[in-house]
């Protein structure tokens, strides 16, 4: 019965594709059709299943979760409050009237708010609203702006310390831990801050790519402005724009690096720019009633879908296990050819794949737990991986026609998407993003970079050696 897995697994793409339901409701419905299967059949064990509500009130127990709805709070009041269009704004006017401010400015803006949004859905729909008008209006082929707005919306995908990084790094010490255990190799356990410094230096150079990139294409005379629409006459700024840009630059990446430096907690950082969003909107004058309750809604709504996918990707997992489908993984991933390297490299090919029908919360949820235990025992450096997986994932959100951001735009804008422009537009993009991921998986070292120097990259210790660590701690006895 360990196929079973399996076929809850192509059960739950099936439903995704062709109902559109939510996410969770997806995977508590293929779990509970998979149980009703196996029960009669004796391949699931009933005492297993009552553990279920004990095993999800644990994991809510942590305490890194209540990041979630503070950082969702504070991208709510972001896109609901004019900020955005403020940021972009200024960065178009800092850059000057020429013709590759535009798609500086809005890969910047997705910098700042994409780690916030995490889903690229939302972060989508943002840029979409937000960007992309103000592209068109400023002579931008539309191809060009569309691109822009899919590498933007998957910036929160590998820029620390997004969400998705956050809930990374606990999926990813809980797979290490499992991975330790089984081998029994003493290493240290990786934890959310090595998943941020890790992130550092591949994902600052995929955006300083991105933005040189944005400029040259920018500069090219196929892509000016003129060659577009007539351009409206620019409302100035005024004094208060420009405090309140660049107060906001301030204030939020102040935050993220504070976070992403291990000076802050993700959890007080967010409950910092949840509290301080407010007082701005109040004392702004932008925060009325009617934004309030739409950030309210925006807010929970997002929330609540979280922590239920979160439910259901438990439900989901724990059903998988039962049917014993996570030793046939293990044993899959094990027979890899290629050693570490092929084991890595097919890894990485199924969760790419994965990323055509899911975002990146629901493979944190569901994938990463069955997948990287057994990929960790191959491969120790649990924090190349845990990067390895974002970069892999971004490359996949990318890839035309079935990426999922370039399925969102399509799905957001409508008719207005032009594929083959699209696909022409993404192409240097992609090559970046494939020059970022090759990098990384030829040169480990680029993920340690920002290692504090007691935190090099794991080893294991032999049993001789880890005996000889833990004589060193104990105090000599007095000779008296």
């Amino acid at each position: 019965m360990e196929l079973a897995g399996l076929a809850m697994l192509a059960l739950a793409a099936l439903l995704l594709l062709v109902t559109g339901l939510p996410a969770y409701a997806v995977l508590i419905a293929a779990s509970l059709a998979a149980v009703a299967v196996g029960l009669p059949m004796g391949a699931v064990d009933l005492g297993l299943m009552t553990a279920l509500p004990g095993r999800v009130v644990g994991l809510l127990e942590n305490d890194l979760l209540q990041a979630l709805p503070l950082y969702v709070l504070m991208g709510a009041l972001l896109n609901r409050l004019p900020l955005a269009d403020t940021l972009f704004r200024a960065g178009v006017a800092l850059l000057g009237r020429g013709p590759a401010g535009p798609l500086v400015a809005a890969i910047g803006l997705g910098a700042l708010l994409a780690p916030m949004n995490g889903s690229v859905a939302a972060s989508v729909t943002t840029l979409s609203r937000v960007v992309q008008p103000n592209l068109l209006k400023r002579g931008v082929p539309a191809g060009r702006g569309l691109a822009v707005v899919c590498v933007a919306s998957t910036l929160g995908v590998v820029v620390p310390p997004s969400l998705v990084l956050i809930l990374l790094g606990d999926a990813m010490m809980r797979a290490h831990t499992e991975a330790v255990n089984a081998t029994g190799h003493m290493v240290r356990i990786v934890n959310t801050q090595d998943m941020f410094r890790g992130a550092l230096v591949p994902a600052a150079l995929f955006l300083a790519l991105c933005l040189a990139l944005a400029w040259w294409l920018g500069r090219r005379p196929v892509y000016r402005a003129s060659t577009g629409p007539a351009l409206e006459p620019e409302r100035p700024l005024g004094l208060a724009g420009w405090a309140t840009a660049g107060a906001t630059v301030a204030f939020v990446g102040g935050l993220l690096a504070a976070v992403a430096a291990g000076r802050l907690y993700a959890v007080e950082a967010a409950a910092t720019g949840a509290a301080a969003l407010p007082c701005f909107g109040l004392v702004s004058g932008k925060l009325d009633r009617a934004t309030l309750d739409a950030v309210l809604r925006d807010t929970m709504a997002t929330t609540g879908a979280l922590f239920a996918l979160f439910v259901g990707a438990t439900t989901f997992t724990l059903v998988f296990r039962a049917f014993g489908t996570d030793r046939l993984l293990a044993d899959l991933v094990a027979g890899l050819p290629g050693g570490p390297a092929g084991a890595l490299v097919g890894v990485l090919g199924m969760i790419g794949l994965t990323a055509f029908v899911l975002d990146a919360f629901e493979i944190v949820f569901v994938v990463i737990p069955v997948l990287m235990p057994p990929l960790l025992m191959r491969v120790p450096d649990a924090a190349w991986v845990s990067v390895l997986t974002l970069l892999a994932l971004q490359v996949s959100f990318l890839i035309p026609p079935f990426g999922y951001a370039v399925m969102m735009v399509r799905g957001t804008l409508g008719g207005s998407v032009v594929m083959r422009d699209l696909i022409r537009s993404l192409s240097p993009f992609l090559a970046i993003q494939a020059l970022v991921l090759g990098t990384t998986l030829l040169a480990p070292a680029l993920v340690h970079l920002a290692d504090p120097e007691e935190a090099a990259a794991p080893s294991a210790l032999s049993e001789q050696d880890a005996l000889d660590r833990m004589r060193s701690m104990v105090p000599a006895p007095d000779d008296d």
